[in-house]
């Protein structure tokens, strides 16, 4: 299930956008089904979900995996992304059972070349580091769009999602052990790593309790 994929990826033999697209829509769907309930499939709850899961879940997986191929390339490394299809699957038949848990891991960026410890802990830093970013854009968005007059339950929702999702996936993938993220990135700079892991914990732990008062706080601080 996490073997290392053919080198044929490396000979173009293997479509980026295809396999990303495989990753973003098997991770919709997962999602979707998780925040919906397998019993509840025929609800136009579902569409919502499914909306706001291709736009928050789908593209911070997306985004995540891209900014590791992203950096890996600038640094003169060949790096394609891989979906991994049985794990995708895995995903979503997990979301059809009454476990409360959501699971993902739909796949990843490999590259070849010579890297410095420094090159390797960035590339391995990009990925988490845009998830936290993009919880930061949700954060300050919602009260633009909330001035806006865009304040129905979906959209809320969605703001929602955003932060703590993306927050959540930022820190989990800085777990300093085995092929997450967070190994890499201690390797190379241990100042790094534990900044990155307390922004990540401010985000995910901190702020998804008082999001609601933050984006009040700033509606009143504006007459919305």
């Amino acid at each position: 299930m996490f073997s290392t994929p053919d080198e044929g990826i490396f000979a173009g033999r293997s479509n980026d956008t295809v396999e990303l697209f495989k990753a973003w829509a098997g991770t919709t769907i997962a999602y979707a089904v998780f925040q919906t309930g397998a019993t509840n499939l025929a609800s136009s709850r579902f569409l919502t979900n499914l909306f706001i899961a291709a736009v928050v879940c789908g593209l911070g997986f997306v985004l995540h995996e891209l900014a590791h191929r992203i950096v890996a390339r600038r640094f003169g490394a060949q790096a394609h992304f891989v979906a991994n299809v049985q794990m995708l699957a895995i995903s979503i038949v997990v979301a059809f059972l009454p476990l409360g848990l959501f699971f993902a891991a739909p796949g990843a960026v490999w590259h070849r070349g010579y890297l410095t410890p420094r090159q390797s802990g960035l590339i391995a830093l990009a990925g988490p580091a845009t998830n936290m970013a993009l919880a930061g854009v949700f954060l300050v968005a919602a009260p633009v769009a909330f001035l806006a007059g865009l304040r129905d339950t979906w959209i809320v929702q969605l703001f929602y999602t955003g932060v703590a999702l993306n927050a959540w996936l930022g820190l989990f993938n800085m777990i300093p052990a085995g092929p997450f993220d967070g190994a890499k990135v201690l390797a190379w700079n241990s100042v790094v790593f534990g900044v990155t892991v307390a922004i990540g914990i401010l985000l995910a732990f901190v702020l998804p309790g008082n999001l609601l008062n933050i984006w009040l706080f700033v509606l009143r601080l504006f007459g919305g």
